[in-house]
């Protein structure tokens, strides 16, 4: 059990740095803002917010991960925090971060 503890520790460590690295990756394509004046339409400016929107995407992600990992560490990983029951693996192996059962999370 303790191994299965430290390859869920790494996998979401893993993926928290992968998200980590997106989110300065976005910051530096957000350096660039576009000219957004009155009877200005720089095209560039759809894609700077687009960068904007997945950039708050990729920060929620990473706090969740976050929380993913204390609840690791603390062995309380894998509730839902809604209903206090187990969430099913195969939803976990999707979404690590996940803090919902199915059922909660089909209820929100």
């Amino acid at each position: 059990m303790e191994s299965v503890t430290i390859d869920l520790k790494q996998r979401l460590q893993e993926e928290l740095d992968d998200t980590l690295a997106e989110i300065i990756r976005l910051n530096e394509r957000l350096e660039g803002k576009g000219d957004y004046g009155l009877g200005k339409g720089d095209p560039g400016i759809y894609e700077w917010e687009m960068c904007l929107a997945l950039k708050q995407r990729a920060e929620n992600k990473a706090r969740s991960l976050e929380v993913a990992l204390r609840k690791a560490e603390e062995g309380d990983y894998g509730m839902c925090e809604i209903c206090g029951n187990p969430i099913d693996p195969a939803r976990l192996a999707i979404l690590p971060h996940t803090k919902r059962c199915i059922n909660c999370a089909q209820k929100k």
